[in-house]
C-alpha cells in the first residue's frame, strides 16, 4: 500500500510526459474538445483518461506513487496557467484564439465547417443571444469553444 514499485522520479516524468501529450492531442483536436461537450466529446474525454491512467503509474498501485503523479499533474496545470496569464505567445498556444464566424449578416461557411461545427450549433448560438442573421455584426468562435454574437449597432 505504501510501499512504491518504482523510484519516485519515475512517477514525476511519466506524469509530464502525459500531461504534455494529452496537452498537444487537445490543442490539436480544436476548440470544441474544451469548450461545448457533446456527448461523444465527453465519452473521449472519459476513454482519455481511462486509457492513460496505467501510463501515469506504470502499474504501481501504492498511495504515494499516486500522490506523486497527482502533485505534477496540479503543478503542470498551475505551471500552464501561469505561462500563458504572463505570456500572450504562450496564452496563443496554450489556449487558442478566437475565429471570425460571420460578419455583417453573412457567415463565412467554409471557415465554420473548418471548426466542425454544425450549422444547428450556430442557430442556437443565434437563438441565444435573440440575434436574426440580418442583425449579426460580428460572430466568433472563442479559444473555449463557446460561439458569441454581437448585434448590429442601431444607428
Amino acid at each position: 500500500m505504501f510501499d512504491m514499485e518504482y523510484p519516485w522520479w519515475e512517477f514525476v516524468a511519466r506524469g509530464a510526459i502525459v500531461y504534455l501529450v494529452l496537452l498537444v492531442m487537445v490543442r490539436v483536436s480544436g476548440r470544441r474538445t474544451v469548450g461545448q461537450f457533446t456527448p461523444f466529446d465527453l465519452l473521449v474525454v472519459m476513454l482519455l483518461s481511462e486509457s492513460v491512467s496505467n501510463a501515469l503509474t506504470g502499474g504501481d498501485q501504492s498511495i504515494g506513487g499516486g500522490l506523486i503523479v497527482a502533485a505534477v499533474l496540479v503543478a503542470l496545470n498551475m505551471l500552464m496557467a501561469f505561462l500563458s496569464s504572463h505570456s500572450e505567445k504562450m496564452s496563443k498556444v496554450l489556449d487558442g484564439s478566437s475565429v471570425l464566424l460571420g460578419r455583417d449578416g453573412v457567415l463565412y461557411e467554409k471557415v465554420i465547417k473548418k471548426c466542425r461545427l454544425s450549422d444547428e450549433e450556430v442557430q442556437e448560438s443565434m437563438r441565444e443571444c435573440d440575434c436574426r442573421l440580418g442583425e449579426m455584426e460580428f460572430m466568433f468562435l472563442e479559444a473555449d469553444g463557446r460561439i458569441t454574437v454581437q448585434k448590429k449597432r442601431p444607428s
